[in-house]
């Protein structure tokens, strides 16, 4: 099925084909295929989608349509799409995904980023003359319309991208608000990738009759990724990583971690090793985490050592490996964290690290994901710890998905019972 056949209005079809083809896609993916047509007759849709399914196009086009459509009156533009995303990565990621597509259109539409972690007053003067549509993390949001710097009264496509990890961020109660100020009437897209009973909740109350749309997880991990499970004591896995690097030079390596304390750690011993790494974490301000990936894409630094931030958002074009070094808490991380690598056609790695105290993880996460990976042995640092009898997986202590529930999974029962959620910085 190619593009022209999805319904978009032969007046913009040449420049909406002409942007396509100029951003690589060929052909629609399952996911913009289902969703394009229906987003188009102004359905609500709620869809499954998981990293590399090409959500974002699958949203995007259908908004640029929408806005052309209609286009702005000459003046100060009016607010008519919003796209509420979890990370400021993420942020600029798809408005970067709006500008490319819309590029070739009559009149092409103004595009705002906004996010916390950066000064609040460059985004105030951007706002100036009005936007066609932001894209924005929950809380710097509500910041903006609080300072008068920009109204939700005319929205008419509203996008919820990553509504899980929204969640999991604890943007509950924001999203809450934000619902409150926009017109009844609307169309809404929105998309994650676990529906958990507050994501079915929010869906409820933001949605009307949505056509649901599923992409099977077995098919998002179908790009030529090489999985790999490397048996290693866990007080030898920097040394590992660090053999892996130099012996096997595979270029640029996204490492994931637990902690911000360890990517910290595990950078700084890359570092004495002559490594060019950076650690790279909530913590650090936008300005460092714009650097470290504006230098890590130009190949001045060759290794990442992120935490899960980094899991989702990302774009890195042409990155070779991924490294878990930490296992992820769920299998749904998994997937997000080893989709960074094999991307665009892309071949890639991924290696995941495992201890005797993680190995039962590892194994949860195979039978999830349907998975068998062979555990290997790197000569020199093969593993001497056993588990001990009895011990538990540090992992699965206080809420691996589908075990004893975490802090994070109250917060969803708490969104999912209508209970307010502490808000959190984005």
């Amino acid at each position: 099925m190619p593009f022209s056949s999805l319904g978009f209005s032969p007046d913009l079809l040449p420049a909406l084909l002409r942007a396509i083809a100029d951003t690589g896609y060929t052909s629609p993916t399952p996911v913009q295929a289902a969703v394009i047509p229906a987003a188009l007759e102004g359905r609500d849709i709620v869809a499954s989608a998981q990293t590399g399914s090409g959500k974002t196009a699958a949203f995007a086009l259908p908004l640029l349509h929408r806005l052309a459509q209609a286009p702005a009156a000459t003046g100060a533009r009016r607010l008519r799409a919003l796209v509420l995303v979890p990370t400021r990565e993420l942020a600029t990621q798809v408005a970067q995904a709006l500008e490319a597509l819309g590029a070739h259109l009559p009149q092409r539409p103004k595009v705002l980023a906004v996010f916390g972690g950066v000064s609040i007053n460059p985004q105030m003067m951007r706002l100036r003359g009005g936007a066609d549509v932001v894209v924005a993390t929950p809380g710097r949001l509500i910041d903006l319309v609080e300072r008068n710097a920009l109204t939700l009264g005319g929205v008419g496509l509203l996008v919820l991208d990553e509504a899980d990890r929204l969640l999991d961020l604890g943007f509950g109660q924001e999203l809450g608000r934000i619902l409150g100020m926009l017109p009844a009437r609307r169309q809404g897209l929105f998309f994650s990738a676990t529906f958990p009973p507050a994501i079915e909740t929010l869906a409820a109350s933001m949605l009307a009759e949505p056509l649901r749309v599923e992409v099977q997880p077995q098919a998002l991990a179908a790009p030529d990724i090489v999985q790999r499970a490397i048996a290693v004591d866990a007080g030898r896995r920097t040394q590992l990583l660090r053999h892996l690097v130099q012996t096997e030079r595979p270029g640029r390596v996204l490492v994931f971690v637990a902690t911000k304390h360890a990517a910290e750690v595990v950078a700084d011993k890359l570092r004495k090793a002559d490594i060019q790494a950076e650690p790279f974490h909530g913590e650090l301000s936008q300005g460092k985490r714009n650097q470290v990936l504006h230098d890590f894409k130009l190949e001045i630094v060759q290794v990442v050592v992120a935490t899960d931030v980094a899991a989702r958002g990302l774009d890195i074009a042409q990155l070779p490996l991924v490294v878990n070094y930490d296992l992820p808490r769920s299998s749904v991380d998994y997937i997000h964290r080893i989709g960074r690598t094999g991307r665009a056609g892309e071949g890639g790695m991924a290696v995941s690290f495992v201890s005797a105290a993680t190995e039962a993880h590892l194994r949860l996460i195979e039978k999830r994901q349907r998975l068998s990976l062979a555990r290997e042995q790197v000569a020199g640092f093969e593993p001497v710890e056993t588990a001990q009898p009895g011990a538990a997986d540090p992992l699965s202590v206080g809420g691996v998905k589908g075990r004893r529930p975490s802090k994070k999974d109250k917060l969803r029962q708490a969104a999912a019972a209508g209970q307010a959620l502490p808000p959190q910085a984005d």
